[in-house]
């Protein structure tokens, strides 16, 4: 394992496999479920090439408001440690390019799509690389950006006013080359903004993005009580305004997978066999949320007094 300062607040972690064991192969845009502590899992993007098959690197930001991964990985974990982790897994993949690939990102938003760049650039393709940070301090990888070889390919933006960069981006997005693909990544405003300006001119199915939260949309709308009733293993359980389906299931011994716990990962996506949920994820596509029959249990709920679940 090494250790990095990227930036303020922005430590990288190169891992590798115990005992030098090999890792599993990913892909641009994976990430990694990262155990922190028992009962306490984050997930972090793979950000280096996935050419490079003996390690996985993942840049953690220090969150003010942390819930204790990005704590733990900043203040606790030293080279040699041993931690565990799961196989990668991709919500968010790279496409094969069949036109120029843009890449738009902010702050530690920057780390899916320096695994999409890295690869993008080993294939010859055409792509670009939008970085938005307040400040070269505050920018991860500048230096791993800044050469030569990335000449002409990524352009870095430092604590630009949100007029600026809404005329940057209508600049950059007013015209779709044909075939072209635009990924971002970021805070859920920045993310916001970009898909706006997109939306004119980039048909849905070229733009992708990844969230890291659910963002305000999990404490949104009302958040009454209901039922969900266990259509195979039988049973049915209260879960109160501030408690969420996979807590009470939990706690009624009914084994449930979850790991994000903000929507985001789709760990805990459960079947609804009945009942209207009320969504409340970024994981699901607007197509998915609206048909109806699959919910995930972490953060979304229900807009019936009963919900069916097919557990």
């Amino acid at each position: 394992m090494a250790i990095r300062e990227e930036a303020i607040d922005i430590k990288s972690f190169e891992l590798v496999g115990a005992d030098e064991e090999a890792l599993p192969l990913f892909t641009p845009g994976s990430h990694i479920d990262v155990h922190v502590a028992p009962g306490l899992v984050r997930q972090y993007s793979l950000c280096n090439a996935p050419s490079e098959t003996d390690c996985y690197r993942i840049a953690v930001k220090r969150e003010s408001d942390s819930r204790g991964g990005s704590s733990f990985l900043h203040s606790s974990l030293c080279v040699g440690d041993v931690i565990e982790i799961g196989a990668p897994r991709n919500n968010f993949a790279l496409k094969p390019p069949r036109g120029p690939v843009l890449l738009v990102g902010a702050g530690i938003g920057v780390t899916p799509l320096l695994s999409m760049a890295l690869h993008l650039q080993e294939e010859g393709a055409a792509y670009s690389l939008h970085y938005f940070t307040r400040s070269i301090a505050h920018t991860a990888f500048h230096s791993l950006l800044s050469e030569r070889r990335f000449l002409g390919r990524v352009d870095f933006h430092y604590a630009t006013e949100p007029d600026a960069v809404r005329a940057y981006l209508r600049r950059l997005l007013w015209n779709r080359p044909e075939g072209a693909e635009l990924y971002l990544c970021g805070p859920r405003p920045f993310m916001d903004l970009v898909e706006s300006t997109a939306a004119s001119t980039w048909p849905p199915d070229s733009v992708h993005l990844e969230y890291f939260s659910a963002g305000t949309a999990a404490l949104a709308g009302p958040r009454d009580s209901f039922i969900i009733r266990l259509a195979r293993t039988g049973g049915e359980h209260l879960v109160g305004a501030d408690q969420t389906i996979a807590g009470v299931l939990r706690d009624a011994g009914v084994a449930i997978e979850t790991s994000c716990e903000q929507g985001v990962c789709g760990t805990c996506l459960t079947g609804v066999l009945s009942g209207v949920p009320d969504h409340r994820d970024v994981f699901l596509t607007d197509e998915e949320q609206a048909a109806g029959d699959k919910i995930m249990c972490c953060v979304s709920r229900a807009k019936t007094a009963v919900l069916e679940l097919d557990i």
